[in-house]
């Protein structure tokens, strides 16, 4: 017996060992990818130094060396290949040269320099320049000529610049836009007179009122549009002219340009400042050039704000599912069935969902809504499109077997011995489940709500369908009544990796935001699951039994 005994006990800590190295090594795969994604993505916003190069043929190219390898090459179909060392340099400048990246043959370089006065350009198109500053003009009036003289001028103008963007961008989305909706739903109210059954003189008059209104409305938009119009022209009147490497001259309204920087004369202090600014530019920032650059900050929103609709539409429907399965179904061969189902359920391709999501939740529910009450937009559709609200249903479908399954086991964990003192001092059958069983299992119901938020969150095929679009240039979220705008489209992390990563016509400028939005999304997700997380941990100390 005592070797049986010891034997057991030897296979017992095997077991343990086993366990604790394969812990051991799922925390080294989630460490090394968290590392991978932040090396690759956030060391893209890091300044890297601007070099000139100079060819074999009296070419110069100009630009930031990515890298360096060897690569094996067959110049001639019927030659043997051949080992060649070769960079790969990013030029920018797209719109003279067409691409951003271009392989270069050492071979080919004949010298190698870093020009203090060379200088790259963040532009809100077109991607980076790299260059030089020529000259600073209004016209045909010079304010600056030569690269120091420039750069200077330059950076005195930008701050102005800026400003004026932003009071245009501010117009646009304040003033005319506040006219725009006033005016498109005057425009539905004045279709929807003639289909209410209104008597001849009461339409007349409506319509007459409305008339006026949009008469008045019309005419604070085309005030508006030329105070807008007069913005753009001052915001693009001072024009920069750059040279590239090769001599070409362009000239760039200063507006245009983001941010200039000479990466070249930059120290330690003003590299991790203009680092702390990409940074900040790209967490708070909008998308541009097709999501190519820019920030991110639409998707950021719109992922969080569907995951917390998503929970609060799962989270009553799967508990009070589990409690009903587990407190007060009759246990038997339905109930079963029933389980059964669930957890069927939870092995159901998402994209199902999705196409679930797309017949009910959009032409079901949202064409009923529509034809109800808002039948003076048709054909266009209000709720009868894709939206955040039909995503969030969508997605709450998807994952509330998770929540059942969770808060079931939960529930089963709950002492029998607390039911049972409960009616004993009189509490009835729900005011025992509702005060003291549930409130016991709430730890055990939000594990079920953090693995349905962590799903929810990277879930990408259902939302392509139900809402999710490429670029959302309105949130969901606005100073506009009602305020939270249900039937809205919205951008999505998940998908932004999608787009960026296998849509972008650029794929090798767009790699470092392939890894850093990924890294972003990873840390939204644990984020919101270590607040879900502490509460759970909070609720576990205040109901702690001997059970749970």
């Amino acid at each position: 017996m005592k070797r049986i005994s010891a034997r057991k006990d030897l296979l017992g800590d095997h077991l343990v060992a086993l366990a604790g190295g394969a812990l051991a090594l799922s925390l080294l795969l989630v460490i090394g990818l968290v590392v991978l994604l932040a090396v690759n993505g956030l060391a893209s916003f890091w300044p890297r130094p601007i070099a000139e190069l100079e060819l074999a043929d009296g070419r110069r190219a100009m630009g930031e060396i990515h890298v360096r390898e060897t690569a094996t090459v067959q110049r001639e179909t019927t030659g043997p290949a051949e080992t060649i060392e070769r960079l790969q340099l990013k030029g920018g400048n797209r719109d003279l040269t067409g691409a951003d990246f271009t392989w270069i043959d050492d071979r080919e370089v004949r010298s190698v320099t870093y020009p203090a006065d060379a200088v790259l350009l963040e532009r809100r198109e077109w991607g980076n320049f790299y260059g030089r500053l020529a000259a600073l003009r209004v016209g045909d009036r010079e304010l600056a000529a030569g690269s120091d003289a420039t750069w200077r001028a330059f950076h005195e103008l930008q701050p102005a610049k800026e400003r004026e963007f932003a009071a245009i961008r501010a117009l646009e989305r304040g003033p005319i836009g506040t006219i725009n909706r006033r005016i498109q739903a005057l425009e539905r109210q004045r279709r929807g007179a003639g289909v209410k059954g209104l008597a001849e003189a009461e339409r007349v008059s409506a319509e007459q009122a409305i008339d006026a209104e949009l008469a008045a409305l019309r005419q604070q938009f085309e005030t508006r549009a030329a105070e807008l119009t007069a913005l753009r022209e001052a915001w693009s009147r001072e024009v920069l002219v750059v040279e590239a490497a090769d001599g070409t001259s362009k000239e760039l309204p200063v507006g245009a340009v983001v941010r200039a920087v000479r990466p070249n004369e930059l120290g330690l202090g003003g590299k991790l400042a203009l680092y702390g600014s990409r940074l900040w530019e790209f967490v708070s920032g909008e998308p541009r050039e097709s999501n190519t650059e820019g920030g991110i900050f639409p998707a950021i929103f719109g992922t969080v704000m569907m995951v917390f609709i998503m929970t609060v539409f799962v989270s009553p429907f799967g508990v009070l599912a589990a409690v009903y399965l587990r407190e007060y179904a009759r246990q038997g061969p339905l109930v079963r069935a029933v389980r059964i189902a669930v957890n069927n359920l939870a092995g159901v391709p998402s994209i199902v969902f999705g196409m679930f999501g797309l017949g009910f939740f959009v032409y079901l529910l949202g064409g009923s809504l529509d034809r109800l009450f808002f039948p003076e937009a048709l054909p266009t559709p209000t709720f009868g499109t894709g939206g955040i609200l039909w995503a969030s249903l969508t997605l709450a479908l998807l994952t509330v077997p998770v929540v059942i399954v969770a808060a079931e086991e939960g529930l089963a964990a709950v002492p029998r011995a607390a039911r049972e003192g409960s009616m004993a001092l009189g509490a009835t059958r729900f005011e025992t489940t509702w005060r003291v069983v549930v409130p016991a299992a709430a730890p055990g119901i939000l594990t079920g709500l953090i693995l349905a938020m962590a799903r929810a969150a990277g879930e990408v095929a259902p939302l392509m369908i139900v809402g999710m679009v490429k670029l959302a240039p309105e949130l969901p979220v606005d100073g506009l009544a009602p305020f939270v705008h249900l039937e809205r489209k919205f951008m999505h992390l998940g998908f932004h990796i999608y787009d960026v990563g296998f849509q972008s016509p650029n794929v090798e400028a767009t790699k470092p935001l392939v890894f850093a939005t990924a890294l972003l999304l990873v840390a939204v997700v644990m984020v919101m699951n270590l607040a879900a997380i502490a509460i759970r941990n909070r609720l576990r100390r205040r109901y702690a039994t001997s059970a749970v």
